[in-house]
C-alpha cells in the first residue's frame, strides 16, 4: 500500500504540476485528519512520511501554554509546569509529542485519501495563481460573468475568480453569463473560498482608475485627480488638476471630440461625467463643482465647514439638480456642506443671524443696540473676538474711544467667564451613561449639557434636526450619534 500511495503521489505531482514535497504534506494531512476521528475532542495529530519510501509515524501532540494563561483546549495544549515534568527543556510555543498507532492506508481507502489530497492540492493551486495575479499589481479586474451567487455576480479571469456584490454594482445593469466585466479591486479576502477578490463597478477609485487608463498625462503626472463624486450609473464629478501650465487638465480629459471621457461614460452604462477644475481655495472649488449653474455669491463657515451659496432663481434648479443630485454630488466632490438658497433666503439668513448677534451683545455686554450694530458693521462676530482681538484693531473703531473699548473687552471677558460656569454647573449634571456614549468628545458632551440633554435616553428621544441645531453635527454624524444612544432600548430584544 505505501508503494502504491508513492505511485499516486508521484502522478499527483506530474498531472497537477506541483512540488512532489507539497503532494505528500497533502497526504500526511489526510491521515491527520483520518486518525483525529479514532480520538474524542478536538485532538492536535501529526503524521511524517517518508519522502523515499512512503513509511509514516503518527505522533498526537500538545501545544505548550503559560501556566497563567490556562487551558484552552486540554485535548490538544499543556501547561507549562505540567509539560516541564515530561520535557525538562520544553518552552512556551513548542510541541510535546506522543508516538500513537498509525492508521493504515488501507483504512481510508486510497480514492478517498487521492479525494482529499486533490482538494488539498486545488486550494494551493488557487492560491498560487491569486498569488500571482496579485504580484501584477493591478487595479482593475478584468473577466466575464461565470456565475450567479445568491445575488452577487462570480467573475473569472483566466483561473482566478472575483466576486462582484449586488451593492457594489451599476443600478439598472444587467449582466449575464460569459459578459465582459471591469471592476475595480477593492479587497482580497482569504477566507472567502472560490471568489476572494472583492470588486466593484460603483466605487469612485473605479472611475478615477479608467481616467488614468485613458489619460496618459494622469500616469505622465502631468495631471492629477484630486477627488470624484458618483451617482453610479447616472452622473458623476471628478476634481482634476494640472501640474504642467501648458496641459489643460478639462480638455486633456474630455480628449478630442470627447473620445476619452466618452470611453469612460460608456464603460459605466451611460453615467455622464463633470469634469471640474480643483482648486486649493475652497470657495472656488465649490463653484466649479456646482457647475453648469453660476453662482451669485457665497459664505464660508469653517467652523462648521459649510458655505452658503446664493444663486438666482433661473439657476436655482440647475444648482440644486434633480433630486439634489447635482448639489449632493459637489458636496461629496469637495468636502464641504453646501446650502443652496436664492438671494432672498440669503437675505433672510442674515437677518436673522444679524439679529441673533445683536440680541446677544446687547445682554452679554450690557449695551444699547446702537453699540451693538457697531460691532457687527465692523465684523464682530462673537464675544470671542470682542475680548481677544488685539486691542489696536478696536482701537481704530471711529465710534468707540479708548474707555469705551477697555470697558467692552473686560464685559466681554467676565460674560465668556459666567458662560464657562455655566457650561461646567450643565456638564456635571451629565450622566455617566451618556459620557460612556461612543462617540462623544468633551466639546460634544458640552454641547449636549447647554441644549438640556443629560442621559442617554435625553439624546435618544432628540429628533436628527434637533440635534444638528444644538451640536452643529452634519446630518449623517446626528442621526449615528442618535441610533447609537438607542442601541439600548432594543438590546436583548431578538
Amino acid at each position: 500500500m505505501n508503494r502504491e500511495m508513492l505511485m499516486l503521489v508521484d502522478a499527483i505531482s506530474r498531472e497537477k504540476n506541483v512540488e512532489r514535497d507539497l503532494v505528500f504534506g497533502a497526504v500526511e494531512s489526510a491521515l491527520a485528519q483520518a486518525t483525529k476521528k479514532l480520538y474524542e475532542g478536538d485532538v492536535d495529530i501529526r503524521v511524517a512520511m517518508d519522502r523515499d519510501s512512503g513509511e509514516y509515524e503518527t505522533f498526537r501532540r500538545w501545544l505548550v501554554v503559560p501556566d497563567e494563561a490556562g487551558l484552552q483546549n486540554p485535548d490538544a495544549e499543556e501547561m507549562l509546569m505540567d509539560a516541564k515534568e515530561r520535557l525538562a527543556d520544553v518552552e512556551e510555543g513548542e510541541y510535546i509529542e506522543e508516538s500513537v498507532e498509525s492508521l493504515p492506508i488501507g483504512r481510508i481507502g486510497a480514492m478517498a485519501a487521492k479525494q482529499v489530497i486533490l482538494q488539498k492540492i486545488r486550494d494551493a493551486e488557487r492560491e498560487m495563481l491569486l498569488s500571482d495575479f496579485l504580484a501584477r499589481g493591478e487595479k482593475i479586474f478584468v473577466g466575464s460573468v461565470k456565475r450567479m451567487d445568491k445575488g452577487d455576480i462570480i467573475v473569472e479571469s483566466g483561473r482566478v475568480e472575483g466576486r462582484l456584490r449586488r451593492n457594489e454594482m451599476i443600478p439598472k445593469e444587467n449582466l449575464r453569463n460569459a459578459d465582459r466585466v471591469r471592476a475595480m479591486i477593492m479587497e482580497v479576502d482569504t477566507t472567502l473560498r472560490g471568489a476572494p477578490i472583492i470588486l466593484s463597478r460603483s466605487a469612485p477609485e473605479f472611475m478615477i482608475e479608467l481616467f488614468r487608463q485613458e489619460v496618459p498625462e494622469i500616469e505622465q503626472g502631468l495631471l492629477e485627480i484630486k477627488s470624484c463624486a458618483r451617482d453610479p450609473g447616472s452622473r458623476a464629478k471628478i476634481a482634476v488638476l494640472s501640474h504642467d501650465k501648458r496641459v489643460d487638465p478639462i480638455g486633456t480629459c474630455v480628449g478630442v471630440r470627447g473620445t476619452r471621457v466618452n470611453a469612460v461614460t460608456n464603460e459605466l452604462a451611460g453615467e455622464r461625467v463633470d469634469i471640474v477644475l480643483w482648486s486649493e481655495d475652497p470657495a472656488q472649488f465649490v463653484i466649479g463643482a456646482l457647475a453648469p449653474a453660476n453662482v451669485t455669491s457665497i459664505v464660508v463657515d469653517e467652523e462648521k465647514h459649510a458655505m452658503d451659496v446664493v444663486v438666482d432663481d433661473e439657476n436655482l434648479a440647475m444648482a440644486i439638480g434633480r433630486g439634489g443630485q447635482n448639489v449632493r454630488l459637489a458636496s461629496d466632490l469637495t468636502g464641504w456642506k453646501i446650502n443652496i438658497m436664492d438671494a432672498a433666503e440669503s437675505a433672510q439668513k442674515a437677518a436673522n443671524e444679524t439679529e441673533g448677534l445683536r440680541a446677544l451683545f446687547v445682554e452679554k455686554l450690557d449695551v444699547d443696540q446702537e453699540v451693538a450694530d457697531i460691532l457687527i458693521e465692523e465684523g464682530f462676530t462673537s464675544l470671542e473676538e470682542v475680548a481677544y482681538v488685539p486691542l489696536q484693531e478696536m482701537l481704530e473703531i471711529e465710534s468707540f474711544d479708548e474707555d469705551t473699548v477697555n470697558e467692552l473687552r473686560a464685559r466681554a471677558k467676565d460674560a465668556l467667564l459666567t458662560m464657562e460656569i455655566a457650561i461646567e454647573e450643565s456638564v456635571e449634571e451629565v450622566s455617566q451613561n451618556l459620557r460612556d456614549l461612543e462617540g462623544l468628545d468633551a466639546d460634544l458632551i458640552a454641547k449636549l449639557a447647554m441644549g438640556g440633554v443629560h442621559t442617554r435616553d435625553d439624546l435618544a428621544d432628540l429628533a436628527v434636526d434637533e440635534l444638528v441645531d444644538i451640536t452643529g453635527q452634519s446630518e449623517e454624524q446626528a442621526k449615528t450619534l442618535i441610533l447609537k444612544a438607542r442601541e439600548h432600548w432594543f438590546a436583548g430584544q431578538a
